[in-house]
């Protein structure tokens, strides 16, 4: 269990914890010792998880919108209500498509959605964690993606939100100086079929290729974040803040000539 000085097991909020990298992020800090809540739109692949995962620790989970100010501001009291105190949140929601079609035939309310959960989501949450984590001098987590650095065809709203979650993870840094320790972890390819996901989830079919482009030899797993995202939260990350951490195999260091 980390080693933090409350003596209670420290407790984290992860959004978007239902499925995908969420979801592997969640059941790893669970079996490391954290009293974990899910906060997520999806009730029956929350409500599945919390009930698979019971046994293992102490698990909760909230339906709510991150992209509602008064969802995101009812869910934290529940978590005040519950545990009387926050130790870490982990910004994760997002809108998973990246592609969404030829940009002159992208609508603004397309482009608004994206921007609502994948970017405003992660400022309602922390603002209403922020008393919370100033009390227990916590630490924030937020997830990006590579494609704020390198880009696809198609793919402006995704690449634009995370690259917007980057930048707001080194502003926060600064502005929670000595309070709150602010990272953010961006993920290359990561297959989320790997580990034990919902009937909704479906492996995605990883040939010998998929795996021998990346440098690192493989395609990722939902645990190579968890396990990084576990380390930001905790005091042995104490001299660490403002940071992306690039997590892809190495892909984004990796010249490719067609």
């Amino acid at each position: 269990m980390p080693e933090f000085s409350d003596q209670s097991y420290p407790v984290v909020l992860v959004t978007g914890g239902a499925r995908g990298i969420g979801k592997g992020i969640a059941t790893y800090l669970l079996a490391q010792g954290y009293r974990v809540v899910i906060l997520d739109c999806l009730r029956k692949d929350g409500e599945e998880l919390v009930c698979q995962l019971a046994c293992e620790g102490d698990i909760r989970f909230i339906r709510a919108d991150v992209s509602d100010e008064e969802q995101v501001n009812k869910s934290l009291t529940r978590v005040q209500n519950w545990f009387g105190c926050l130790h870490g949140l982990v910004n994760n929601a997002a809108i998973a498509e990246p592609y969404t079609g030829p940009f002159e035939f992208l609508a603004l309310e397309d482009w608004q959605q994206y921007l609502d959960i994948n970017l405003t989501g992660p400022f309602l949450v922390t603002r209403a964690a922020l008393p919370m984590l100033r009390l227990s001098n916590g630490a924030i987590v937020n997830i990006a993606s590579t494609r704020w650095l390198q880009s696809e065809p198609q793919s402006e709203a995704y690449a634009a939100t995370k690259g917007g979650v980057v930048s707001l993870t080194h502003a926060l840094a600064i502005s929670l100086s000595g309070q709150v320790r602010v990272n953010c972890i961006s993920p290359g390819w990561i297959d989320v079929g790997s580990g034990s996901f919902s009937e909704h989830e479906k492996p995605m079919h990883l040939t010998e290729t998929c795996h021998n482009q990346h440098p690192a030899g493989r395609v990722g797993k939902a645990d190579d974040i968890a396990v990084m995202v576990e380390f930001l939260l905790s005091p042995k990350a104490g001299f660490i803040t403002g940071q992306n951490l690039v997590i892809d195999g190495g892909m984004t260091r990796k010249m490719i000539y067609e």
